[in-house]
């Protein structure tokens, strides 16, 4: 299956509706639960409609959203990165989540350099923001590596977040100059 990006080891392609199984698994992980949130996702019909009205959705209305990345060799799906448009930041949300047995490998920062030239050279975009609770300490310090910076604490629904962010289209801005 061709995908939006490649990497040496990776895959990003969009979301469909048979990516339920690896949706369903992934928003049940403790990890997934602990530092993002429980989704109420039990059942593969959960999963449909949580793909359909996420990412799926935000491809239609945005031009962006999560995607499926995946082992280039097996397309095998291990975890997801991509962008939201939410009503509360000003900026599209980045984020990322990966299956357990997939983290410590590179994989997230492998992809997450790649989607963020993506961003910037495709989407277009100039700024990207992530939220995360403390505690994620795994998140945080890749944003950093990311060239992501603290910018202010939020509350979102109770909950108190870090806010990060970094400008894109860096270099196109000094061109213009």
């Amino acid at each position: 299956m061709r995908g939006i990006l490649e990497t040496n080891r990776l895959l990003l392609r969009k979301f469909s509706v048979d990516d339920a199984p690896f949706m369903l698994r992934l928003v049940n992980e403790p990890s997934w639960i602990e530092y993002i949130g429980d989704r109420n996702v039990r059942t593969l019909e959960d999963a449909q409609k949580y793909l359909l009205d996420g990412s799926i959705q935000s491809y239609h209305d945005h031009g962006f959203g999560f995607y499926n990345v995946c082992l280039r060799d097996t397309q095998m799906p291990i975890g997801t990165v991509g962008f939201a448009k939410r009503p509360f930041l000003d900026h599209p949300d980045f984020g990322f989540a990966f299956l357990p047995e997939y983290t410590g490998q590179g994989y997230a920062l492998e992809m997450a350099v790649a989607a963020m030239a993506y961003a910037e050279e495709v989407l277009k975009l100039e700024k990207l923001v992530a939220i995360t609770l403390p505690s994620n300490r795994r998140s945080i310090q890749l944003l950093i590596k990311l060239g992501f910076r603290f910018e202010k604490t939020v509350m979102v629904d109770g909950d108190e977040l870090f806010l990060f962010g970094t400008e894109l289209n860096f270099v196109h801005k000094d061109e213009e100059d």
